[in-house]
């Protein structure tokens, strides 16, 4: 099938975003993330790499960029100045994150061993309209509007990196477009946010939006902790910014409130 598209369509270059994606999914069954997130990116760089040697006289131009994850590079302590780069060591805690790591290795390989020519970007958590429901923000946002709890794992302290989706769109066509062939690039959000401090802040867009009796704050409640929760993740997004002149648009705050509209209108 994937032989097919590239040659129906003469496919000139691979943006490759699919992946199972869910930590949590991953500890309940893993053995569809190496499916699908090794086995699938094998599919389709063998392809890539398979049609565009036979077809170097038709386009000289092309390109296979593989989406990944902060989450390959493990975890960081809290209350620290580090933050992940494109040199961080991999250290991959979770089933999902160790299928991500397999595929970002397969992907520098295919470039060093064949020539490919690929490019790999790293982001952090995404967020933003038109998200899975079972991510935490459009989770949150359907929970509270029907008055149900909002779950918070463990003491709801683990940090993470917030990226608006539209800014990691832009950060993808500008690596896409002028990015080095064979180098890795990290997108972050530089908006390091707590679990807490997320569904608090949404709760207080909410209570502007669509005021209830009591405010969504009573509404959240802690549950226990899933298995091996990392700790704290950020991007150090310097590569980006000094090659392609790239960083983000939106701050927490403002992309967090596009994103509640998007869904309450919808």
């Amino acid at each position: 099938l994937v032989s097919n598209i590239f040659n129906q369509f003469c496919i000139t270059d691979v943006i490759h975003f699919a992946a199972e994606s869910h930590v949590d999914n991953s500890i309940t069954n893993s053995e569809v993330f190496f499916t699908t997130n090794v086995l699938g990116t094998l599919n389709l760089i063998n392809t890539a790499k398979d049609f565009w040697k036979d077809c170097r006289n038709k386009f000289s131009y092309h390109r296979f960029h593989h989406i990944s994850t902060d989450e390959v590079f493990g975890a960081l302590p809290l209350n620290s100045p580090l933050k992940f780069n494109e040199n961080t060591p991999y250290d991959p805690r979770s089933p999902y994150s160790a299928s991500k790591a397999a595929s970002d290795h397969l992907v520098r390989a295919y470039h060093h061993t064949y020539g490919l020519p690929t490019l790999t970007t790293n982001c952090s958590n995404n967020y933003g309209p038109h998200q899975f429901p079972e991510k935490l923000v459009p989770l949150m946002i359907s929970r509270a509007v029907q008055g149900k709890a909002l779950p918070i794992y463990g003491d709801g302290k683990n940090v993470r990196d917030w990226l608006y989706v539209k800014d990691h769109c832009n950060a993808i066509r500008e690596v896409l477009a002028r990015g080095r062939v064979g180098e890795v690039y990290n997108i972050g959000g530089n908006s390091e946010k707590n679990n807490l401090e997320v569904i608090e802040t949404l709760c207080n867009i909410l209570n502007k939006l669509r005021p209830r009796k009591e405010p969504y704050q009573k509404l959240m409640s802690f549950v226990t902790d899933r298995p091996g929760h990392d700790r704290r993740y950020a991007i150090d997004a310097t590569k980006i910014k000094k090659e392609l002149n790239w960083s983000p648009k939106e701050n927490f705050e403002s992309g967090l409130q596009k994103t509640v509209e998007w869904y309450l209108e919808r």
